[in-house]
């Protein structure tokens, strides 16, 4: 089994970033920002947000949580618009209903939506493009091969099939409707799953030489995994993410990478 570990790209990733971000504060003294927006909370997204705050402090981008209740959130994140000083805004997920989700995400200004999740985003969905970086730095070619995307979620499923469509990769999208999952996958050479089921993916659904990104996020006993189930990884004809470090290290990375080019658009907007 050929692994594909989104973390140890990651680090290339972090070390450019870096650079980028010092000659931002250094050469035209702006410090990029991203505020994260917290309603409610969880193990889970605890976690997550401990995550972003490592990275920014990792690259010296400044990073503020602001936990409003449900019925301040909106007013928060207008708050941020305003903001000069804050390049990029993110609301974590998820908020305690579809609709709140919705509202919350189109008040965030596109130019700083750099999760990529509002309806008039500026920027590609983080996750999405961390899915695309992961293939394309492992040499996984995309164009030409049978490509089933397993859910339609706001963070991967929906953004993934926009981006692939656009560049006119052969997709199938798969979801809770689909009467007969197994069969409908077999025929697939490359597999993304963030359907958040855990065991979801067995070993019987995957073809030989199958790839497989598993981006599925699901809290268990406290602990984040994903939708492939164990013994799929048992299997030495296929291709996966890793169980740990696998989507998640470059999504962090690409969310990062839309905040340092929001900050530099500030820049440019006042050279």
């Amino acid at each position: 089994m050929k692994s594909l570990n989104g973390k140890e790209l990651a680090e290339y990733i972090e070390e450019r970033q870096a650079r980028q971000v010092r000659a931002l504060r250094q050469a035209w003294n702006t410090a990029p920002h991203l505020a994260i927006v917290v309603v409610g909370g969880s193990p889970v997204i605890e976690s997550y947000v401990r995550m972003k705050q490592s990275y920014g402090e990792e690259i010296l981008v400044d990073v503020s949580v602001i936990r409003p209740s449900t019925e301040t959130a909106k007013v928060t994140v207008e708050k941020l618009n305003a903001d000069p000083l804050v390049h990029g805004i993110i609301v974590q997920l998820p908020l305690p209903s579809p609709d709140l989700t919705d509202e919350i995400l189109a008040t965030i200004a596109p130019e700083k939506d750099v999760d990529g999740l509002g309806p008039n985003a500026v920027y590609t969905s983080a996750t999405a493009t961390a899915i695309d970086w992961l293939l394309a730095g492992y040499n996984v070619e995309l164009r030409g091969k049978k490509i089933g995307i397993v859910g339609r979620g706001r963070l991967v499923g929906a953004p993934l099939e926009k981006l692939w469509a656009s560049a006119g990769y052969n997709i199938s999208v798969f979801d809770d409707a689909t009467p007969d999952l197994a069969t409908a996958l077999r025929p697939m050479q490359i597999i993304v799953s963030g359907a958040g089921v855990p065991e979801l993916i067995t070993e019987h659904m995957l073809q030989p030489g199958a790839v497989v990104v598993d981006a599925g996020t699901t809290s268990e006993d406290g602990k984040i995994v994903g939708d492939v189930a164990q013994s799929v990884r048992t299997r030495t004809d296929i291709i996966i993410t890793t169980e740990k470090g696998g989507v998640g290290p470059l999504t962090v990375a690409a969310l990062f990478d839309n905040v340092i080019t929001a900050a530099r658009a500030t820049v440019d907007e006042d050279a």
